[in-house]
């Protein structure tokens, strides 16, 4: 909320300077997020009057003005060159006279008004922009002022720019700070100020016309006044006060009935409606409501309602949408004469979240779902009749008041032991009865007992530690003392065979990976296409329309980065993120997910494109493949040794993808993208992608002492002659399977596969060299045992696959 600070001192004028006046505000809980002046530090302006503007002799697009500066220009008018092209005899415009520092230019130099020529003439002074003098963006010429604008009166005391912009970042449960008049009475008690109400003065009804109302829904609408107002001029000028007040407040000006509907929120925070009378068909009905009903808005857009949407129809049509935004179909313009103007009270859980559902906010919606005080309707719209008399014209009717059903003050207890406790500070009863008088609340005292009957305006004072809470931000929480914890602080040790989710970051870095951090929130075409899930947990409210699903794989947010990256001419990507993902669980009930119904496991991921390694005049360029992710993966593993095998999976090609296992439990897969995902995705190339269970990496064996061996390790070739569909894996597990605990490793080191059939190999066969390495721990090997252990694993080689030793 942005006001300025000249308006709430009118309600409530503390002896505090801006600074101390932002400070005790935030301090008492509605923070002060910015202090900006209304205009930056200038001098030397003042108010003058073009006598009159002639043609420059030597220039098409410039005016030699003649001005009265008053008494400032004693000594005759003033000669001023200005090429400002609404400069025209008679306006009233900022005069910098000679000497007149302006706001500083974009390198911060002062900028300092002397005598100049141009082309020729002398200028003694400069007629000013509203841009110039940094108080508004217009540049189109110079800042018009009104006609009674004293001549020679200082422009900073004329247009009162000494004054500070507040900016208030509220809580939702500070719907009595939505208003100027709400942040005064706050001040008030706060400091004990005197308060000054806005003076209302009831119009005196000067004809009987009423319209017809009809309220249906009293859930939806607790209280509906209002009051028709006949032979308004909707083509008169809003108030420069009135329009300087908006524009502070970041409303700029549009017509005057909608200028006073905004000034009256702005004030007492009451958002209101005016409809253009004649075109209302018979009566107003408040209601839900219906399927198929649209309606057009003020803002263009045309929506379509339901059972769940509040409305204000007439007998033909909905026309508004309840405490939100009114209908194009009833607005007010130029050739409006007659008006109904309402205010009502509707219910917070009516409102709330319905604007959200077409894409839009509005400061009506903003403050109706927070609450807005019920008990002032009338008062509210006999201000808006007193503003729209004053300044539009025109005969007010009687006014009509339907109060239905409004909100019942539950009364809330306050123990004074309990509220010392909960502080801190021992505070009396005293000490609370006086808060609570000075917040304006209604109460009765028993010992050691308040009881609090909340007024109309609050809405938050619902349960005992509200109350509390009154009491401390008023008694100041700078008086809280600096008490230490008294728990003592114990430092939490991971287990030894434990890493931490930081050593998988620094290890992925390691391998040259940047580490990408996204939303949870995912579309739900990548947890279909990626993940395999056709029904993802949908987000309630999700922050963007596509963002609509909660991800069960980090695979679908790596491929939107690497978008992101190729969009901006990224050729080699290589990313990971460690995150959580979403996936229903079991314990589902009716239908409804209860608290245990989502598992919530953190993964990490990594994705790789382009070059293997990054250029290098030494080394060819190569594409990354699915070998240089597996070796990532064995080394962000290490020392485990973990199982590729072949497998399947939503997001990547069929015939190159693996399931990766670790002690027979499935952790995670690594593979190249599908083709089909590739193309659907617009990626030039497939990357390269890995996701694993973080709980299954973040574990890590203790390192155990083995003793150095003291005999010397032998090592023995062998070529075996397998068929091609036996895995490399299978048969080197077959051959370290050795009883006698010789063979150490078993490694592949050739693979032989001809073109056309040779001698030794037929179809379908191929020759794998694997070098073994043998090792007894008790004495030196013999032959006769190393040939023993070598026949051996050829015998189980050959037992399990078919195996021969190739000739």
């Amino acid at each position: 909320m942005q006001f300025p600070e000249s308006w709430l001192r009118e309600f409530c004028n503390p002896p505090l300077t801006t600074q101390q006046l932002s400070d005790l505000l935030t301090m008492s809980g509605m923070e002060v997020e910015d202090l900006k002046p209304v205009a930056p530090p200038f001098s030397g302006v003042v108010v003058a009057e073009i006598l009159s503007a002639e043609p420059h002799p030597q220039a098409d697009r410039l005016r030699v003005c003649m001005v009265d500066a008053g008494e400032h220009s004693a000594q005759g008018p003033l000669q001023i060159v200005c090429g400002a092209p609404n400069a025209r005899a008679g306006m009233r415009v900022p005069l910098a006279m000679v000497g007149a520092e302006l706001p500083p230019a974009e390198d911060g130099k002062p900028f300092r008004i002397g005598v100049g020529k141009l082309r020729g003439v002398e200028s003694r002074g400069m007629l000013c922009s509203a841009r110039e003098l940094k108080i508004a963006d217009d540049h189109g010429g110079l800042l018009e002022l009104a006609a009674e604008a004293p001549l020679g009166a200082d422009i900073r005391d004329w247009l009162r720019l000494d004054d500070t912009l507040f900016t208030l970042k509220l809580t939702p449960n500070l719907a009595h700070g939505l208003s100027v008049f709400g942040i005064a009475r706050e001040v008030s008690a706060l400091t004990g100020a005197r308060l000054n109400s806005p003076a209302i003065t009831p119009v005196v009804p000067a004809h009987g016309q009423t319209l017809p109302v009809e309220v249906q829904a009293s859930d939806l609408c607790g209280r509906f006044s209002g009051r028709i107002v006949r032979g308004v001029n909707t083509r008169a000028q809003t108030p420069a006060w009135m329009v300087e007040r908006l524009a502070r407040c970041g409303q700029r000006s549009v017509t005057a009935l909608v200028d006073i509907s905004n000034y009256v929120m702005f004030e007492v925070g009451r958002p209101s409606h005016i409809f253009d009378l004649d075109k209302i068909h018979d009566k107003l009905v408040v209601r839900w409501g219906r399927p198929g009903e649209t309606l057009k808005l003020l803002n263009g857009n045309t929506i379509e309602v339901d059972a769940d949407v509040g409305v204000i129809a007439d007998a033909q049509a909905v026309e508004s949408l309840a405490g939100i935004m009114g209908g194009d179909a009833t607005a007010v313009s130029d050739d409006t004469r007659n008006v109904y103007v309402e205010a009502a009270f509707w219910w917070p859980e009516a409102v709330q979240g319905r604007s959200r559902r077409f894409n839009f906010n509005t400061d009506a919606g903003h403050r109706f779902e927070r609450g807005v005080d019920p008990a002032l309707t009338v008062e509210h719209i006999e201000r808006l009749t007193q503003l729209i008399v004053d300044i539009c014209g025109g005969q007010a009717g009687p006014m009509d008041d339907q109060v239905l059903r409004l909100p019942q003050a539950t009364p809330v207890a306050l123990r004074v032991a309990r509220a010392a406790k909960v502080i801190g500070l021992p505070v009396t009863q005293a000490q609370c009865a006086d808060v609570f008088r000075r917040l304006g609340l209604q109460f009765s005292e028993a010992p050691g007992v308040l009881t609090v009957v909340p007024p109309s305006w609050r809405f938050d004072l619902r349960i005992e530690e509200d109350l509390i809470e009154e009491v401390i931000r008023v008694v100041g929480y700078d008086k809280l003392p600096p008490t230490p914890p008294q728990a003592p602080v114990t430092a939490r040790v991971r287990g030894e065979a434990r890493r931490s989710a930081h050593a998988v970051r620094r290890a992925l870095a390691a391998l040259d990976y940047q580490e990408t951090i996204n939303f949870s929130f995912a579309e739900a075409r990548w947890e279909q296409d990626l993940a395999g899930n056709p029904d993802p947990i949908r987000v309630l409210n999700p922050i963007a329309a596509p963002l609509a699903v909660m991800r069960s794989s980090l695979v679908g947010s790596l491929v939107q980065v690497l978008r992101h990256n190729l969009a901006r001419k990224g050729s080699r990507v290589r990313v990971f993120e460690l995150g959580r993902v979403f996936m229903r669980d079991a314990a589902v009930a009716d239908g409804v997910l209860s608290v245990a119904g989502v598992h919530q496991p953190m993964r990490v991921a990594g994705l790789a494109y382009g070059t293997a390694e990054a250029p290098q005049w030494g080394r060819k360029d190569t594409g990354v493949d699915f070998f240089d992710l597996k070796g990532d993966v064995q080394a962000l593993l290490a020392p485990r040794q973990a199982l590729f095998v072949a497998d399947t999976h939503p997001a990547l090609h069929p015939g190159r993808c693996a399931r990766v296992e670790l002690a027979g439990r499935v952790v995670g897969h690594v593979g190249e993208l599908h083709p089909k995902w590739r193309q659907a995705y617009e990626l030039p190339q497939a990357p390269i992608l890995f996701e694993l269970d973080l709980d299954a990496v973040l574990d890590t064996p203790v390192p155990t002492f083995t003793p150095v061996p003291r005999q010397q390790p032998v090592q023995r070739d062998i070529a075996l002659v397998l068929r091609e569909e036996v895995s490399h894996d299978a048969l080197m597990a077959r051959l370290r399977d050795d009883p006698a605990g010789l063979i150490r490793s078993a490694t592949l080191f050739d693979l032989y596969k001809p073109a056309a059939p040779v001698v030794g190999l037929q179809a379908g066969e191929r020759s794998m060299a694997v070098r073994l390495e043998l090792l007894a721990a008790d004495a030196t090997l013999t032959d006769e045992r190393i040939e023993a252990a070598v026949a051996a694993a050829v015998t189980r080689a050959e037992q399990a696959f078919g195996a021969r030793l190739r000739a």
